[in-house]
């Protein structure tokens, strides 16, 4: 069996890609591209690669012997390196966000379109075992029809902003990102869970203000909470910090349907112990192990990180470009992923108004 050839760019968060289709039966590491001596050096000695399979220039990495590139970069970058590796002839693995603008997502989207490539963004949240099984009990009707769902995610990331010893910013690129922006890992797994023919259609969202860190605007705003609201109806709401002091970080999903609810624990780690409650078979809410990590898997999937959820999200890629098995998070709907955190951004700065989402078909 020919091997799937994977280029990545970006080889710090991505050093995890690397491993992951390095490891695996069906891909193979062909080229690395990152301007980081430290970094590209480290991820070269890892897999064994050889001097010309590594590379500091994006345009000179696209003509590596490659037939998929995973964008692993910071988000400021997605848009003109997916447009490029998608006009290139490669299909993507992108990480999240799609894009930082609207603009980026609209000009994604098309040239998916335009080349017939593949595109899969990278939420890895969705594989996190515990959404996967709550997606069964939602496709049996163990819920009923979703009307409400909220996230949670609180991460202090000040060391990431900004330097705390000076507080200068250079070269700091989560300093210009709204903590709203960051939304994938929230609205991901809540949209998968709903279904694919739903998608946010307005939008609102408090905090603007930055009182824990009095500077640095906008990625250090104390707390933003959006509002979304649905094609079909649903009420969504998500809270996202990354300066309110909390040690760990927290990322938490509550569902309520016609039927039931789902919702995790609320201690830190992706392996939490949640409560479900089945209006037809649970006289109460009933607690239930909501595990990041498939318990079942092969050790050796497991070293992809967050939970097995990285390891899964890149099998759903090759699966995508091999078979044609879509995953979830094609352009269109990491577009839909994507956009809501940037219009909820827009409206807490114009006094928490409702603002339409843009919807590309």
């Amino acid at each position: 069996m020919k091997k799937i050839r994977i280029g990545v760019v970006g080889v710090s968060r991505g050093s995890t890609y690397v491993k992951v289709f390095h490891r695996n039966e069906r891909s193979e590491i062909t080229a690395i591209c990152d301007p980081n001596d430290i970094n590209r050096e480290g991820a070269q000695r890892e897999i064994g690669l050889e001097d010309s399979q590594c590379y500091t220039d994006f345009d000179e990495f696209l003509k590596a012997d490659i037939d998929a590139v995973a964008v692993v970069t910071p988000i400021p970058f997605h848009e003109e390196q997916v447009v490029k590796a998608l006009e290139a002839g490669k299909d993507v693995f992108s990480e999240v966000t799609m894009a930082n603008t609207i603009e980026g997502c609209q000009r994604i989207v098309e040239t998916v379109k335009r080349t017939g490539r593949k595109y899969m963004m990278a939420e890895n949240y969705i594989y996190l075992d515990f959404i996967q099984q709550w997606k069964k009990f939602v496709d049996d009707g163990r819920i009923g029809r979703i009307h409400y769902a909220e996230a949670e995610y609180v991460h202090d990331i000040r060391d990431r902003l900004f330097d705390c010893g000076t507080r200068k910013n250079e070269s700091f690129w989560r300093t210009y990102r709204p903590p709203i922006h960051y939304c994938s890992h929230c609205l991901g797994p809540l949209m998968f869970l709903i279904g694919p023919d739903d998608y946010v259609v307005k939008a609102t969202g408090w905090g603007n203000k930055n009182t824990i860190v009095p500077d640095l605007w906008p990625s250090t705003i104390d707390m933003q909470v959006a509002l979304f609201e649905t094609k079909q109806g649903r009420i969504i709401k998500i809270l996202r910090s990354q300066v309110t002091p909390r040690t760990p970080h927290i990322v938490t999903y509550n569902i309520y349907g016609t039927g039931g609810s789902l919702e995790t624990g609320r201690t830190p780690g992706y392996d939490t112990v949640g409560m479900r409650y089945f209006e037809k078979t649970d006289k109460e809410m009933v607690p239930m192990n909501c595990n990041g990590t498939k318990l079942d898997a092969p050790i050796d999937i497991k070293f992809g990180g967050h939970g097995t959820s990285d390891y899964t999200g890149a099998q759903a890629f090759l699966d995508y470009v091999e078979f044609g098995k879509e995953p979830f998070t094609t352009a269109k709907k990491a577009a839909e992923l994507t956009l809501p955190g940037i219009i909820a951004h827009e409206a807490a700065v114009q006094g928490h108004v409702w603002l339409d989402v843009p919807h590309f078909e």
